[in-house]
């Protein structure tokens, strides 16, 4: 996520909007991953985790998908789940309209199933992979699919390889930089992006980052920015991860994003994590992107971050004195 794609949100977050839309586009996955925020008790509040609501299939997806779209006008839209590639049938209806509408999607798979041939040449249409790590720790936490499904079903694809660094991986000497040689040398790769695990309130788990851990990753990727190409950090998502949002009204992502489950209805809050998320630990990457460039002053004097807050503060004034 460079610094260049997350200009044309500034326009839409200036005016008010909420120009990113993030949903939950089925209930269904057939992996049972650990640190899976979805599926964690507290995802929906006191609804529970995704399990708890019904999901569409078929046409009734792919009109509600679309009448979201069109009612909340977002120039982003990330599909997530469950797991998307549940419903390829209905995505493989869906991401043409999507495509042929403009708008930049961003379909998240753990790629356990092939990905249809034809998405890649859909205009604006991105594939994210998530991969857990190198190899033998992956397959453990993310059978079925492993590294070999992984290979097998991008080839002759372009994706994103997104990894969530957790406190396991740094135990191990360039552990990340051999993750990152492996990924950037795969022609099916366009990025790599990481990004931290962000806990929750209360959470003691192996994955959970210590202080010191937290620093020395911000190092690595630095490192790895420089060396490895495909790696996507810019100085702007550093300072983003050393200087977190301490609450979800701090957070710039959190407040222009909106993002639905899979009835197509439920609101996540306070952000696409959902529950009560440590803020002060927050290691996502799209938070650090703007969290990062909300720390950048126009002409030198005033933080894009102040004027976003007060073009925010305008726009519920206006809308309360419109009611």
């Amino acid at each position: 996520m460079k610094k260049s794609d997350l200009i044309p949100a500034w326009a839409g977050i200036l005016r008010g909007r909420r120009p990113l839309l993030s949903i939950e586009i089925t209930r269904e996955c057939p992996l049972r991953c650990p640190g899976c925020y979805a599926y964690s008790p507290e995802h929906l509040g006191a609804l529970g985790s995704l399990h708890a609501l019904s999901d569409l299939k078929g046409d009734d997806l792919v009109q509600g998908v679309l009448a979201l779209v069109r009612r909340l006008r977002p120039i982003h839209l990330s599909i997530v789940g469950g797991e998307p590639l549940v419903r390829f049938r209905e995505l493989s209806v869906l991401l043409p309209i999507l495509s042929r509408m403009g708008l930049e999607v961003q379909l998240v798979t753990s790629a356990v199933r092939p990905i249809p041939k034809e998405w890649r040449e859909l205009p604006d249409i991105n594939i994210s992979v998530s991969v857990d790590g190198l190899a033998p720790d992956h397959d453990k936490r993310r059978a079925p699919a492993t590294y070999d499904r992984i290979l097998k079903n991008i080839e002759g694809q372009r994706v994103r390889i997104h990894c969530t660094i957790t406190s396991q991986q740094l135990r191990r000497r360039d552990y990340l930089r051999e993750f990152a040689e492996f990924w950037s040398a795969r022609d099916e790769v366009v990025k790599i992006w990481f990004s931290l695990y962000t806990p929750q309130q209360g959470e003691q788990t192996e994955e959970r980052l210590s202080a010191g851990e937290r620093s020395q990753a911000i190092a690595e990727l630095g490192y790895l920015g420089s060396t490895f190409p495909k790696v996507d950090v810019t100085s702007q998502m550093l300072d983003g991860l050393r200087l977190p949002p301490q609450s979800p009204k701090e957070c710039i992502f959190a407040q222009v994003t909106t993002c639905i489950s899979s009835d197509l209805t439920t609101r996540i809050a306070p952000c696409q994590l959902g529950g009560n998320p440590v803020c002060g630990e927050c290691g996502c990457i799209a938070s650090a992107g703007f969290a990062g460039m909300g720390q950048y002053k126009l002409g030198g004097l005033v933080p894009i971050s102040a004027i976003f807050g007060a073009s925010q503060a305008l726009g519920k004034i206006a809308c309360n004195g419109a009611g």
